[in-house]
């Protein structure tokens, strides 16, 4: 069964909400942790009333919390799947310190909160799939912060593959490619550069989410 007992970050998003739904849909037991209380209850709902809970990525103690929750809420936890993250555009000169915080918080400290919290409490063979982006393979002009934190968070994440490689967990950096979203438009600093059509997030999110948590559940380690 895809994802087994799995926890997802980031289910108020669009490629969370499409992973919660698929994975729920193939048979998982989910529990989903979002930052928009009244929309995660409503998804909630909509998946069967699922356990959820909110957090906020500043909270970075509450961001570790979610995992050893999410464990005790399904009697146990076999995958977690984080997909969270805010875009920023601007040359580095232009952004202000505090929208530099912010990217490097939400896009870099508060996913490692959360895989750091998953990793003790994670059952043998486990998984843990984070969502960075192909900005980390492909950096743009006006994307420095931007870049930087999800870069910041795929060396994290390498890392922490190497260290968890004979402790039967399995850690994927999902690279994903530019969606047909609007997530671009909604950065919390600048406006985007020119981009390419997006791909469909439907099909994307089963191609770099679900189809890696499956393979990381039939191989283990």
């Amino acid at each position: 069964m895809p994802g087994g007992r799995t926890l997802v970050v980031g289910a108020t998003g669009m490629i969370g909400g499409l992973a919660a739904q698929m994975l729920v849909r193939a048979g998982a037991s989910v529990a989903l942790a979002g930052r928009d209380t009244q929309l995660l209850a409503e998804r909630s709902g909509l998946l069967g009333n699922r356990p959820y809970r909110p957090f906020d990525a500043y909270d970075l103690d509450g961001c570790a919390a979610l995992a050893p929750w999410a464990a005790a809420a399904l009697g146990g936890l076999d995958t977690t799947v984080v997909a969270i993250g805010v875009a920023g555009f601007g040359r580095a000169e232009e952004v202000s310190e505090a929208a530099a915080e912010h990217l490097m918080t939400v896009n870099a400290l508060a996913p490692m909160a959360v895989v750091r919290g998953a990793l003790p409490v994670l059952e043998p063979a486990g998984a843990v799939v984070v969502v960075t982006g192909l900005v980390v393979d492909r950096p743009l002009r006006g994307t420095a912060d931007y870049t930087a934190a999800k870069t910041a968070l795929a060396a994290w994440l390498d890392v922490v593959r190497r260290e968890r490689r004979d402790r039967g967990v399995s850690v994927v950096d999902v690279r994903m490619p530019h969606l047909d979203g609007g997530f671009a438009d909604r950065a919390v600093t600048g406006s985007p550069p020119r981009l390419p059509p997006g791909l469909d997030p439907a099909r994307a999110v089963e191609e770099h989410v679900i189809a890696p948590i499956a393979a990381a559940r039939r191989q283990g380690p």
